[in-house]
């Protein structure tokens, strides 16, 4: 199968609160990291001034998603309660919506409450890392809200997760999960899901190279694709460097999730993702 056969297979839209998201060429979804100890130091933004300034940053690079999260998942991050994450992400939340109120914000977290108070707030899309396992309002509220719904792989929680990662076949596991979930999203009433296989989510560095060389797997689900590579330990590690060194190693990563159907780049740098896109979408001219 050549690249070109590949390509964007999916030709949908999502509708983020009346805004329609084409997904017929690959999009860019910014984190913001509202978070003293996420993994990529970079990323991480807590006074309103600097939210502020990282917003304005990839909106201005092209990030059609702001993806705002409070609640840190890297592996053994602390658990934080309901009321400190709520209060990050509001803060974030807000001064987002005042400054820019035609962006599209996503939300990352798993708690359901925090979920309808963001959208409440003027958010769009739930981004849930645990896939409604750590909450089991959150699909009956996404449904409730009528939001699109990125359901992620993940087992466990972000202090156990990493020592969960044995399977005896983890594409037909994950798929399996998919099936299950996208079963009940729907008859919860949720009618955009986008997938999300959890890449560094109790899944080691080898599994997450297998995953991403199978990622067109999951395109028998006929639903958008996430791949959220970005600085991840599986480029940093493997290439012996720091998260701060590992921008080309996410951009050849984010590369190859493309070609193999992403129709999501969750990136910490804007401008390099959509340059990815820029010359991949030459390619099929």
């Amino acid at each position: 199968m050549t690249a070109k056969d590949t390509f964007f297979k999916i030709n949908t839209t999502l509708n983020a609160g009346g805004k329609l998201l084409d997904l017929t060429s690959p999009i860019v979804m910014g984190v913001l990291n509202i978070t003293p100890d996420s993994f990529f130091e970079g990323s991480r933004t807590q006074t309103e001034k600097a939210i502020i300034l990282q917003a304005e940053k990839m909106l201005s690079e092209g990030a059609d998603i702001l993806d705002l999260g409070a609640y840190s998942s890297r592996p053994d991050a602390d658990d934080i309660s309901e009321e400190e994450e709520e209060g990050r992400l509001l803060l974030a939340l807000n001064a987002i919506v005042r400054k820019f109120p035609d962006a599209i914000i996503s939300v990352d977290t798993f708690r359901a409450s925090i979920a309808e108070k963001a959208i409440e707030n003027g958010a769009h899309i739930i981004n849930d890392i645990s896939g409604g396992n750590l909450d089991n309002k959150m699909f009956e509220t996404v449904g409730k809200l009528k939001v699109p719904y990125i359901l992620m792989h993940m087992k466990g929680t972000p202090q156990t997760m990493k020592n969960l990662n044995q399977y005896d076949d983890m594409l037909q596991e994950i798929c399996y999960y998919f099936s299950e979930k996208i079963a009940a999203l729907k008859k919860a009433g949720v009618k955009d899901i986008i997938l999300d296989p959890g890449f560094g989510f109790a899944k080691n560095i080898e599994q997450n190279f297998e995953l991403l060389n199978k990622l067109s797997d999951f395109k028998i689900f006929e639903l958008p694709i996430l791949a959220g590579l970005s600085r991840k330990s599986m480029v940093w590690k493997t290439l012996k460097i720091k998260p701060e060194e590992a921008l080309n190693g996410s951009s050849i990563l984010n590369t190859i999730a493309i070609l193999n159907g992403a129709n999501i780049l969750r990136v910490h740098d804007v401008k390099e993702a959509r340059e990815v896109i820029s010359l991949l979408n030459h390619l099929k001219q």
